[in-house]
């Protein structure tokens, strides 16, 4: 009885999967707008038939859209570079898949199977690592890529009705790239599937039996009609190249074409059956891939993200043991759960990680999270917990309502870890962890800091021992030396030389008063700001005299040492955008003003490239973790009396697209409002363009006592009854301070929500007066949270509160234009932020605004220095002082970091040791190597 042999059409139905993927491709597009999937094909030498295989790879992927790049390698390249060429490939978010041509044309010796695994199983399209083939193998179907050859033929199998469940298959062949994922497939399809190859014995007898037959040999025409079973359907994978009985070159399969006729009842043309699907599957599974990187490194759900439970105890340890019994997650995993790139980390050890900058590019045009700043009312010297409140609120926002969140906070500084404050990781159960290597020196940028804050520091002293003691010519002759009998500027010379208006090259050509110019800088000692510093309370350095060595030929000056967070490198971090704009603000430091009134930058110093080179690792966030497993990054810790007192705008950046648009950022701002806060909205939020949805108010019930009017409280003494019993008239007198705090957040526009960080000792009494206070001034919600004790589970009402908040779209507005004179910005903030009557500038604080005006720095912010124990210049006035005039004894500008500093009252910059610094009780088993004493 014969049978019609119909065609099976590859070409058609290749099209119609290479239509599906157009469509598959404008999903993609619709979620991310500028999306482009991409695969890479590597090949080793220049073989004609793999060009040709390479060829229709390429012109597949321009006809669908999806972007096809080949990497060709010529002949002699080595095992270990073809491996290096695949890690970078791997690391490429712009490939998503890399197939390696085989066989390679290579005179090394070339492992095929090391690099099939050495392709990252997520961008294994060919699937042809050994982790791809055990998920096939598993039947992980959906986890897997299925190799392309095989995952065809299914399709034309399908293509053609025949039913594969309970149909009996044979496979002919064996190879890793065909006929082993063709078994696995069939078998997975609840086929019954029998393989053979070049051992099989009887062969004939078992293809005859067969209703399904997939010939992948190798070997032109080796399976005749005769071995077939009637009405079986035949898929031919085999294609060699013969001379046909007409001497012509024809290529040929696996199976005898013309004595199939009349017996299969269908059978795949060679060329034109299987070919086509292959490169058709090879599309689809590019687009698989691509997908499933969108799901992992976009800024959707974080669906993989993990939470730490925490087992809470009353009363509650020590912040060190309970950071200590709870371990963190991989920093890898970490990184994973919040879709980053394994490129967009360093990794320090396995519990934190720097975060590279090139994450801002790969998700440019993400959508921001919500912005949420944490701040305070005026603080006492007890502290009332807003980096507490900061991380309780992300860990209730992320463990327990399951929102992307992500807290931003400064990196704490050495001196109140040793001083009396202690860490500054949180406390109780909302904690940073390690909280160990949190609070010591974490990844070293503030070493960083200060290492280049001394060196430019010791050139400002080395110019101008060196213009002391030599003629302009000898000055030339060292600063532009003879070399290869050529003298050339540098980068940073020629820099110069156009600020001069020196339009010169050459170093022959410049006059002698080009040269005086150029080498002497003039530096007028008394105008000397720039100050040595070390991250050390250290009260002994807050005067010194430097030059008194015999050597330095009497060029003795006093000056002193800052705390390192109080260096300006440190405003300058927490404020830049890119590495070119830390480079750019580092160059435009000014030191110093030269004895005609020039400002005197760092880059004028010759020292701009060398600051940034020494910030190259600081510039990038370090990635952490809070008791629970949400994700903090940890950035910059600029003192927020003379400073901004705020973390990193690269964090805060990084933070909003990593979370995507129903995401959170919560970040701090140092001390009150008044203080950190209204610098938070009119510095950071001006340089990064960035706006807050929602303020969180921190208050605490023993500080609302103190601006009452309550006995003064000192860190280390017990506290007296008035703020451990309920006294609604003297709280109820204190709130004026939050009151105040409230409308100075409403200036700025943005929503308020009051966080009443609970003590044990307040009252259900206490907290009701000061929500109902809270919300009749303004605050959109008042909540209390209990965060310090039940960890994310006790901010969870805040939480809700804050997402409510952050639903209604801000009216931002700066408090002032910087176009303002400097007088007249700093009175608005005195006015309004503070309750002042009027300022009082002093004789030199006058003579500073003349000359910043006549030197262009007119149009900067203001960042106000003064005492954060007051609205008022005076830390004794607690509550919402009245009636006073805030005093401007001095002015100074910090170029770099772009603002001004008026300077109210005596400031500290490097705070001294207490009689009892917190290092009594710090030290380390030598042994295990266990740390205890730190809080």
């Amino acid at each position: 009885m014969s049978t019609t042999t119909r065609i099976i059409d590859g070409k058609e139905i290749a099209k119609n999967i290479r239509d599906k993927c157009r469509l598959m491709i404008d999903d993609l597009r619709k979620q991310q707008n500028d999306f482009k999937p991409g695969f890479a094909v590597v090949q080793v030498g220049n073989r004609e038939d793999s060009n040709v295989y390479i060829r229709h790879k390429l012109k597949a992927a321009e006809e669908i859209g999806i972007d096809a790049r080949l990497v060709r390698l010529d002949s002699s390249t080595t095992e270990r570079q073809l491996v290096q060429q695949i890690e970078d490939l791997n690391n490429d978010p712009t490939i998503h898949g890399i197939i390696v041509q085989l066989p390679f044309d290579s005179v090394q010796t070339i492992d095929a199977n090391r690099i099939a695994n050495t392709v990252s199983p997520d961008k294994d399209i060919d699937g042809l690592s050994d982790l791809n083939a055990g998920l096939l193998s598993h039947g992980n179907l959906d986890k897997c890529f299925v190799p392309c050859t095989p995952n065809g033929c299914l399709e034309l199998i399908k293509s053609t009705g025949t039913q594969i469940e309970g149909a009996t298959a044979v496979v002919v062949g064996r190879s890793k790239i065909v006929g082993t994922p063709m078994f696995e497939l069939l078998k997975h399809h609840s086929a019954t599937v029998t393989i053979c190859h070049s051992k099989t014995k009887n062969i004939q007898d078992i293809i005859k039996q067969a209703e399904i037959v997939i010939a992948c040999l190798g070997k032109p025409k080796f399976i005749q009609g005769s071995w077939l079973k009637e009405n079986a359907v035949v898929i031919d994978c085999g294609i060699t190249s013969m001379q046909g009985d007409n001497g012509k070159t024809r290529l040929f399969g696996d199976v005898d074409f013309e004595s199939c006729q009349g017996i299969a009842s269908w059978i795949t043309p060679v060329p034109g059956g299987v070919g086509p699907m292959t490169v058709a599957l090879l599309m689809q599974n590019t687009l698989t891939a691509a997908q499933r990187y969108l799901n992992t490194y976009s800024p959707l759900q974080w669906n993989s993200m993990t939470y730490l439970p925490l087992a809470l105890e009353t009363p509650v340890p020590s912040d060190l043991e309970i950071a200590k019994k709870q371990v963190p997650k991989d920093i890898q995993q970490l990184a994973r759960e919040i879709h980053l790139h394994n490129n967009e980390l360093e990794l320090y050890g396995t519990k934190k990680a720097k975060i590279k900058l090139n994450v801002l590019e790969r998700l440019r045009n993400a959508p921001n999270g919500k912005y949420v700043v944490v701040s305070g009312i005026t603080p006492t010297p007890l502290g009332e917990g807003k980096s507490t409140t900061a991380i309780g609120l992300c860990q209730a926002l992320g463990a327990h309502l399951k929102k992307n969140v992500i807290g931003c906070l400064r990196q704490p500084s050495q001196g109140p870890t040793f001083g009396i404050k202690g860490g500054a990781a949180g406390g109780g159960y909302s904690q940073v962890i390690p909280m160990e290597e949190f609070n010591l020196h974490l990844t070293g940028d503030i070493h960083a800091i200060t290492a280049a804050n001394n060196l430019l520091a010791a050139q400002i002293d080395a110019q101008m021992f060196h213009e002391n003691t030599q003629n302009d010519q000898q000055l030339f002759n060292r600063l532009v030396p003879t070399i290869d009998s050529k003298r050339k500027f540098s980068p940073i010379q020629q820099k110069r030389l156009n600020k001069l208006k020196i339009n010169k090259t050459d170093p022959m050509t410049l006059t002698t008063d080009e040269i005086t110019a150029f080498v002497r800088l003039n530096i007028d000692p008394s105008t000397i700001t720039w100050q040595r510093v070390v991250d050390t309370n250290d009260r002994f350095l807050r005067k010194i005299t430097i030059g008194q060595a015999a050597t330095e030929k009497n060029f003795t000056r006093e000056t002193n040492f800052d705390i390192t967070v109080a260096s300006e490198i440190m405003a300058v971090l927490a404020l830049t955008s890119s590495l070119g704009d830390l480079r750019e603000r580092l160059g435009k430091m000014v030191v110093a003003s030269s004895r005609d009134g020039v400002p005197i930058t760092a880059d004028d110093l010759g020292v701009g490239g060398a600051l940034a080179v020494l910030m190259r690792d600081a510039i990038k966030p370090t990635l952490m973790q809070t008791l629970e497993g949400t994700p903090i990054l940890v950035h910059a810790g600029p003192f927020a009396n003379i400073a901004h007192g705020n973390s990193s705008i690269l964090a805060d950046q990084i933070g909003l697209k990593l979370v995507g648009a129903d995401g959170y950022i919560v970040t701090e701002a140092g001390f009150g409002f008044d203080i950190g806060c209204e610098k938070f909205m009119d510095i950071k939020c001006r340089y990064s363009g960035l706006i807050p949805n929602c303020v969180v108010l921190v208050a605490t019930m023993r500080a609302l006592k103190v601006h009452g009017g309550g006995p003064k409280v000192e860190a280390g003494t017990p506290l007296p009854p008035e703020y451990t019993q309920e006294n609604l008239p003297l709280l109820e007198r204190g709130t004026q301070n939050l009151v105040k705090q409230i409308q100075n957040a409403q200036y700025f526009g943005v929503n308020v929500v009051v966080a009443i960080n609970r003590f044990k000792t307040d009252t259900q009494a206490e907290i009701d007066l000061v929500k109902r206070i809270a919300i009749e001034n303004g605050a959109t919600d008042a909540v209390m949270a209990d965060h310090w004790a039940k960890g994310g589970s006790g901010a969870t009402d805040l939480a809700r509160a804050v997402e409510k908040a952050c639903l209604q779209k801000p009216d931002f507005k700066f408090l002032y234009d910087l176009q303002l004179p400097i007088e007249e910005k700093i009175r608005i903030i005195a006015q309004k932020i503070y309750g002042a009557d009027d300022i009082k500038l002093s004789e030199m604080a006058e003579k500073r605004i003349q000359l910043f005006t006549q030197q262009g720095f007119n149009d900067l912010p203001i960042c106000m220095a003064k005492t954060h124990l007051s609205l008022s210049h005076d830390p004794s006035l607690k509550g919402c002082p009245k009636n006073f005039i805030l005093p401007i004894r001095d002015i100074r500008a910090s170029i770099g970091a772009g603002f001004l500093y008026p300077l109210v009252g005596e400031m500290s910059t490097i705070p001294g040791l207490p009689t009892r610094p917190c290092f009594y009780d710090i030290d380390i088993d030598p042994i295990t190597e266990e740390i205890y004493g730190l809080f």
